[in-house]
């Protein structure tokens, strides 16, 4: 193949975070979604195994449903099977020589057009299709599957360019380069139902970079895998860059972490599968060409902590939408909430009101704030905690769970005086949230507390209006959060502005919408070119005098 590489330096459209839409009653987008929603429910797609750009129907077929209306079918999904994913990884082998010999911009070509597609004519779509299969409102849905997903795109290929531009100074006589080389065999990567943005940034970030990439896509949000793969290839992406594996994910993960091409790993999950995943990976060391790069983002048990001087108000409704946004199923979501005794009364009645005054269900419905959690498995979780908080807490608000016509959990706000009770430690991931009250003298003795109570460390706020508290949870808190806000919820981060990750528990931090993200799958070459080289062996020091 001959590489198209004109002469001259190319320039970037600026990356801007994409204009989150408002879907308000009378807007043009609200009947259009609306319009989108209505048609795709009468759809049932039938979505195959796709390797080298050739569809596959195995045969061995899963359902996807919508969690708030769980016996209405979204769409079959065909299941790799091993022969699949040992064909997927030669696909990919296959692929990698040329895409790897891309140059960045021809590859940043493909999500650059992705990014305007989705914001134009795969908008509705996509998003209808993250809120039938993942139960989003129609707001959940527009900042995560259509904004998030294009800055994504479009902020990746700008950090491409930043991290291809980082090169070495040069001595008299010399011209070094570094060279930003795909790694040498496949990336895994393995994406999770709650973020359809997640779920397109994972095979892409490396795919950017020039590496192929093996998609093992959440069951519980296929539909909206499988649209944004159909984007993918519209925008241009060449057959086996990205191979679709649906199926089981032990089977498919034992094959593609044993094969000796395993190049990295791009992975958002739960804790105990990144473990056992990393564990397998550390028993094949021996096996490996180079060493993989092991990226994960994990677990969260994440925290508000409002200081005496905190604005209640403002304290009020990040606890709400912190907490109860997406059911409480985002890795960010606040789950255990630190209010000071002289605050409590007020912060109580503020928060149980807009309880009260939230709805759940049917997210066609666009006044409902709630859909319903993703699955029998988590609605049976969750309600256990319910019952556990039922026994030994006090249940403020909420507490009630129906699974009749969907996995429906009422937003629920438990009281507890142990600090180290279980809904204050575990991470629930549903729309439960548990409040310890201290004594407003013991400020710092709960920053302490804040910090040591959970294994994770991903997200957590403070509200303060008092510059000095701020200060001591900044120090306190230093390691408790990779996402740390000051008077504001603990959840939305925007590619861009707030890099996303966490440590301890909750992964390895690598910030998914920064740089560092991509500098993760590349592999640098030093290249050193001498004009003028030496003739002569001797040094000036071995004269005789």
């Amino acid at each position: 193949m001959t590489t198209f590489s004109p002469n001259g330096v190319r320039q970037l459209p600026p990356p801007i975070n994409e204009p989150i839409r408002s879907y308000a009653p009378g807007t043009p987008e609200r009947a259009a979604l609306k319009a989108r929603l209505k048609a795709m429910e009468g759809e049932r797609p039938d979505i195959p195994v796709v390797i080298g750009g050739k569809e596959i129907r195995t045969g061995e077929t899963g359902k996807a449903v919508s969690p708030h209306k769980h016996k209405h079918v979204t769409a079959t999904y065909h299941k790799a099977t091993a022969a699949d994913v040992r064909a997927a990884i030669a696909s990919g082998k296959k692929a990698w020589k040329e895409w790897s010999e891309w140059t960045w911009e021809e590859r940043a070509a493909v999500f650059l057009k992705a990014a305007d597609l989705l914001a134009t004519t795969h908008r509705d779509t996509l998003n209808a299709a993250t809120m039938l299969g993942q139960s989003k409102t129609a707001f959940q849905s527009e900042i995560d599957a259509a904004c998030e997903l294009i800055d994504f795109f479009r902020f990746n290929v700008a950090f491409a360019r930043e991290l291809c531009a980082e090169q070495p100074i040069n001595g008299p006589g010399v011209w070094n380069q570094s060279e930003y080389r795909a790694l040498e065999g496949f990336v895994y990567a393995v994406t999770p139902f709650n973020f359809t943005a997640i779920g397109g940034n994972l095979p892409t970030a490396p795919a950017l970079m020039g590496n192929v990439v093996l998609w093992k896509p959440a069951a519980s949000a296929m539909l909206s895998a499988w649209h944004t793969l159909q984007l993918l290839h519209e925008a241009g992406l060449p057959p086996g860059v990205i191979n679709f594996l649906p199926g089981d994910p032990v089977m498919i993960s034992e094959i593609a972490l044993a094969h000796e091409d395993l190049a990295g790993v791009h992975f958002t999950g739960s804790t105990g599968v990144f473990n056992s995943m990393w564990s397998t990976i550390g028993q094949n060391m021996g096996k490996y060409r180079s060493y993989p790069r092991i990226v994960g983002e994990t677990g969260g048990k994440d925290f508000i902590l409002a200081h005496p001087s905190a604005d209640v108000a403002a304290l009020a409704v990040a606890i709400v939408r912190g907490a109860f946004e997406y059911q409480g199923q985002k890795c960010s979501a606040a789950s255990r909430v630190y209010i000071p005794k002289s605050l409590w009364p007020e912060v109580k009645a503020r928060v149980v009101a807009m309880m009260e005054e939230i709805k759940v269900g049917d997210v066609n419905d666009f006044t409902n704030f709630m859909g319903a959690v993703i699955d029998q498995r988590a609605f049976d979780r969750i309600s256990g905690y319910l019952k556990t908080a039922k026994k030994s807490a006090k249940i403020i608000a909420g507490g009630k769970a129906d699974g009749t016509t969907g996995w429906f959990i009422d937003p629920t706000l438990v009281q507890t005086t142990d600090p180290q009770y279980q809904l204050m430690c575990e991470e629930i991931f549903g729309p439960v949230l548990t409040a310890f009250v201290y004594d407003d003298a013991k400020w710092g003795e709960t920053l302490k507390l804040v910090d040591r109570t959970s294994p994770y460390a991903l997200t957590g706020a403070v509200f303060s209006q008092d510059r000095a508290a701020v200060r001591e949870a900044h120090a306190a808190l230093r390691h408790a959060a990779g996402n740390f806000y000051v008077n504001d919820k603990c959840t939305g981060a925007v590619v861009g502005q707030q890099p996303f990750g966490g440590a301890r528990a909750s992964g390895t931090n690598d910030k998914a919408g920064s740089k560092l993200n991509l500098t993760r799958w590349v592999s640098a070459r030093t290249v050193k070119e001498t004009f003028a080289p030496p003739t002569d062996f001797r040094y000036p020091f071995m004269g005789a005098k």
